[in-house]
């Protein structure tokens, strides 16, 4: 393909440069307006400086890419809402070893989680939870992080769902599922266990301090320990956690307390409550023994404390300002305490059972996605239908579910499809490509590495899915010159390089800003992960396992 007319070859650079500076520095001074909106600018560039027409922007969206992420959002919302996560991180601490092992065991989880749920996903609701166990074990937070964001990155590769650079390659190369799986799977499992033990390497010295204090008995001059139940407890994400309000000596005013269902604390937080239906039933018959039924009546339930250390209730009328002391909710007549906890405890239980019978569905839908993927079935219609299923599963307005959907990627990915494809119409792409494509073709050694070289370098300056979207059909037609073969493993080699090179710097994924920006904002928690101490392990991280990974994708 010949350049275009200089104009539209200029007008296109300067659009594709304006969307690359926001989409890479997306709060700069001059235009601190974000990624989506950076996006939409360089789309609507493209069309003004005539770059290409209306029309042909419309047919730049790929639309099975947008159904295929936005699937795969909705099922990861309902594992979250299904305590899929807080499983999986109670597996870092169940019978821990010390912490060598577990730095093991977030590097196994989180690339496990990241191969089904998106990188993006398990780095949001798992870095504040290793973070807290970092602090319950004394520990320093840095290598944790390292390995939650490099370790989802690798294990992100295994699938076509890992990641949006991936969706891109499977709907765009037509591999399936499996085939994916099976071609990228083995060197995940490897590049996984040399992240490993780069960290345990690097960071040997450290995860030994611990132990060496505990013998000085310096236990005390380490960061603050959190409580067991603290840790297990958390919810993950701050729209899901439980919090039980304290109830305070001096006013002793009772809060709502949220509770999960799922929790064996039921009982416990019932009889330290004391705004319960029963206590407001007793009120309410008290009042009207007053001859106040008539009236319209506000109740609130305030704490007190008598002398003999028991609970008092004041009821308060609204209309009156009248009060009435409850002792200790005597027994009126007709009201059986007995039965009362008994139906309570009927109703606990039957909630439990649907909550239950509820999780058990949403697990066995997404293993039928899987399934469903594995067996070759359309990608992207296979994401939606599992997703409408959990929505018609959930018996509740789908609202509140549906407002969780990260719909700013998704225009995101709207924008970036139209700036990418007006930018390849200009030529420059493909002159570009003409002059390192035949050093690159992958039938020899030294083409794999050229090829791996280019894309871990664009893959850091461009981001890694422009990047796809730029070489993915260059890479793919020089390959199938060789054979139908090598345009299969050119894709996967596309696929493994583009995601691992996110570990070369914090910038390089989005997985590591997410993990950066959880990480400093969390509340009592925080912990600020530089460019630099990033940079000092993903370099030799990124190179060595981007050359193990690549013999074995090679070797397919």
């Amino acid at each position: 393909m010949v350049l275009a007319s200089t104009p539209k070859v200029v007008l296109g650079c300067v659009a594709f440069t304006i969307f690359w500076v926001l989409a890479v520095f997306p709060s700069v001074p001059f235009m601190p307006v974000g990624r989506t909106a950076g996006s939409l600018l360089g789309a609507m560039l493209m069309v003004l400086f005539r770059v290409m027409t209306p029309e042909e922007a419309y047919a730049a969206i790929d639309l099975p890419i947008l159904g295929l992420l936005f699937g795969t959002m909705v099922v990861s919302i309902f594992l979250e809402r299904a305590d899929m996560f807080k499983y999986l991180g109670n597996m870092l601490s169940w019978k821990s070893r010390g912490s060598k092992d577990l730095l093991f065991r977030v590097c196994l989880v989180s690339a496990v989680a990241s191969a089904l749920f998106t990188n993006d996903t398990t780095c949001v609701v798992l870095t504040e939870f290793i973070l807290k166990m970092a602090r319950q074990n004394n520990l320093p937070p840095q290598p944790f992080l390292l390995a939650l964001a490099s370790s989802s990155n690798i294990g992100s590769a295994a699938t076509p769902i890992g990641n949006p650079q991936n969706l891109v390659i499977a709907v765009e190369s037509g591999i399936t599922f499996g085939q994916f799986l099976v071609g990228v799977f083995p060197a995940m499992i490897v590049g996984i266990f040399a992240n490993t033990c780069i960290l345990l390497c690097y960071f040997w010295r450290y995860l030994s301090v611990e132990r060496d204090r505990d013998h000085e008995g310096g236990a005390g001059h380490g960061p603050e320990v959190v409580a067991d139940e603290e840790v297990t407890s958390h919810r993950f994400t701050p729209a899901r956690m439980s919090h039980a309000s304290s109830v305070n000596d001096s006013d002793c005013i009772s809060e709502p307390i949220r509770r999960s269902e799922s929790m064996n604390r039921a009982d416990a937080l019932r009889s330290r409550s004391y705004n319960s239906e029963g206590d407001i039933q007793v009120a309410i018959r008290s009042l009207r023994a007053s001859s106040l039924s008539r009236e319209l009546v506000e109740v609130s339930t305030i704490c007190d404390r008598r002398d003999d250390g028991g609970p008092r209730k004041i009821t308060r009328s609204a209309s009156h300002q009248r009060s009435v002391i409850i002792e200790d909710a005597p027994d009126q007549p007709g009201f059986n305490d007995g039965e009362k906890d008994k139906d309570d405890e009927v109703l606990s239980k039957q909630r439990r059972w649907k909550v239950l019978v509820w999780k058990y569905a949403v697990y066995l839908t997404t293993l039928g996605m899987l399934a469903a993927l594995l067996l070759g079935l359309n990608m992207s219609w296979t994401a939606i239908t599992a997703a409408l299923i959990l929505l018609a599963l959930d018996f509740t307005d789908a609202q509140a579910c549906l407002e969780k959907v990260s719909y700013s990627l998704l225009i995101f990915f709207c924008g970036m499809f139209i700036t990418v494809d007006g930018f390849n119409r200009t030529g420059i792409p493909n002159t570009l490509w003409e002059l390192v494509e035949p050093y690159a073709r992958i039938d020899s050694p030294k083409g794999v590495v050229l090829l791996a070289v280019v894309i871990l370098v664009l893959s850091n300056v461009a981001s890694n899915v422009p990047t796809v979207l730029l070489l993915g059909t260059r890479v793919a037609a020089s390959a199938a010159a060789i054979s139908p073969a090598s345009e299969k493993k050119a894709w996967l080699i596309l696929a493994w390089v583009s995601t691992v090179a996110g570990n070369l710097t914090l910038l390089g994924s989005a997985a590591n800003l997410i993990v950066c920006e959880q990480a400093r904002r969390a509340q009592f928690f925080g912990y600020n992960l530089t460019f630099w101490s990033h940079l000092r392990f993903g370099v030799p991280s990124t190179i060595i396992v981007t050359a193990v990974g690549l013999l074995i994708v090679v070797s397919y």
